[in-house]
């Protein structure tokens, strides 16, 4: 089967996509251009604390004195909002979406802020055909999240991203250059295996990996393994840091002034 391409749709047929395409990046890199460092954190594995670590990071860097804002992209999990008590509703301007304010001053925009508590995130349209269109519809949000949310000058966006990997694959085909990546994992096997598909995605489509942290180290003998260990090697990229089942806020000073 062969199919004809949005650029190879002309005349009465033509959907003017290819246009919209190219007016939605051009808004998005123009919203972003006062962010001085984008950083995707990415685990590919669910259940590793990533939210939790993005949250406390960008906490940790607004208390000492950057301007910070996290966007969960996580549309189905949204978390991130809650961990920075950044809550309430967005407000609409005239021209863009103004992030909520949470715990020292990071700026935030989730799901969570658009979606009634306890509800899940549901399109409108033909519930037998929702699972051909929810990918696209996502990937539209996620436009929207970056290129109408008037983010202001940060000196670091975090984008919380959800395990799948898709997600990713989006986030590189919208920003004007590759997002600089934070890998969460979990010292068990499992979580480096997961993690090292995410990786080899972000690395092999010239993401600059920051390196490694490792969550709930510590945490009993239900996390066995040194994944982060073994991923650093595998990869050449440091372990930034080593969180313990019960971590202190220093833990989170000295990650953060490592990036």
């Amino acid at each position: 089967m062969s199919f004809r391409t949005y650029h190879e749709v002309a005349g009465p047929d033509a959907s003017g996509i290819a246009e919209q395409v190219s007016a939605q990046r051009a808004r998005v890199e123009s919203r972003l251009r006062s962010v001085r460092r984008i950083v995707a954190v990415m685990s590919g594995k669910g259940g590793v604390g990533k939210s939790f670590v993005t949250a406390h990071i960008a906490a940790s860097l607004a208390r000492s004195g950057r301007a910070v804002g996290v966007l969960d992209a996580d549309f189905n999990g949204p978390t991130a909002a809650g961990l920075l008590d950044a809550v309430g509703p967005l407000r609409v301007g005239d021209e863009a979406v103004e992030p909520r304010s949470g715990r020292d001053g990071v700026r935030c925009v989730s799901m969570a802020h658009l979606l009634e508590e306890g509800r899940p995130l549901a399109f409108r349209g033909p519930q037998a055909e929702s699972f051909i269109w929810r990918g696209a519809l996502e990937a539209a949000a996620l436009r929207e999240f970056l290129g109408d949310v008037a983010w202001g000058a940060l000196d670091y966006l975090f984008i919380d991203l959800p395990p799948r990997l898709q997600r990713l694959y989006e986030l590189y085909d919208l920003l004007p250059a590759p997002p600089e990546v934070l890998t969460v994992t979990i010292p068990t096997p499992e979580s480096r295996d997961a993690v090292r598909r995410a990786l080899r995605a972000a690395v092999e489509r010239d993401a600059r990996a920051l390196g490694l942290v490792e969550n709930m180290v510590g945490g009993g003998p239900q996390f066995p393994g040194d994944a982060g260990r073994d991923l650093s090697e595998e990869f050449g990229i440091p372990v930034l840091a080593r969180i313990p089942w019960h971590p202190s806020p220093d833990s989170w000073h000295r990650l953060a002034e490592r990036l």
